[in-house]
């Protein structure tokens, strides 16, 4: 039904646009310079159980790249609901409830005073990359003030970019998880790669998002640990 309500308004005002929907799939022009990436909701599990994380989540792609986004978070939880608004458009800047944000300077990770707060996700599939993210999610908690794991990939980058968290990361994401949240953190000020440090587009499967200031210190940890658990595997195997 959000899906549904969505569309209607997107295909009236917008009809020879493409778009991509987490329920419906492809919808419209193939050839059309946009694209629409709609989560309806985002934080499934956590909707049911009336946890306070979840979002609907609209991201905007004009030729490939982030244009426009909002996400709507509904916070709270029972008997104190609300929402949070954010949204961003590109050159614009990033906005929570009509108010500019902006991400966390904090660049304290690997010392011995760690001020940062992380966030991270997992799939419904226990395969190798959640094994891998296992151990990052071990690795990170020792040099930070901890790891957090809500649920929801578009409210967990919208806090990066709130700068209540300093950064998120997760595999296995889909356009739709990305395509708001992505351009609200860059808005924001922030920074956003792939896991490995490469250039991130929305169709990449895994993505890193910070206050920039710490960016560096975690691709370099995000790396080591992958090439440490790449070496173990075949000692393992042998």
């Amino acid at each position: 039904m959000s899906e549904a309500a969505i569309l209607e308004v997107v295909r009236r005002n917008f009809g020879d646009h493409l778009i991509l929907g987490e329920e419906g799939g492809i919808i419209g022009d193939t050839l059309s310079d946009y694209l629409w990436c709609i989560d309806p909701l985002d934080g499934t599990t956590n909707f049911a159980h009336g946890y306070p994380s979840f979002a609907v989540s609209v991201g905007v792609l004009f030729q490939g790249n982030p244009a426009a986004a909002s996400v709507v978070e509904f916070a709270g939880g029972p008997m104190a609901w609300n929402t949070r608004t954010f949204s961003a458009t590109a050159g614009g800047g990033a906005f929570c409830n009509g108010q500019k944000i902006h991400a966390s300077p904090t660049a304290q990770l690997s010392d011995h005073v760690e001020q940062s707060l992380l966030v991270t996700g997992f799939g419904y599939e226990h395969d190798d990359p959640w094994a891998t993210n296992i151990e990052l999610f071990k690795e990170f908690t020792d040099v930070s003030r901890g790891v957090r794991r809500p649920g929801a990939a578009a409210v967990d980058m919208c806090h990066v970019a709130l700068g209540i968290v300093e950064a998120y990361w997760e595999y296995r994401l889909k356009p739709w998880d990305m395509a708001a949240g992505v351009l609200i953190v860059e808005e924001a000020g922030g920074t956003v790669s792939r896991m490995d440090g490469g250039k991130f587009c929305v169709s990449d499967r895994s993505v890193l998002v910070s206050n920039g200031a710490l960016h560096a210190k975690m691709i370099d940890l995000i790396v080591f640990i992958m090439q440490l658990l790449e070496r173990i595997a075949p000692a393992t195997e042998n």
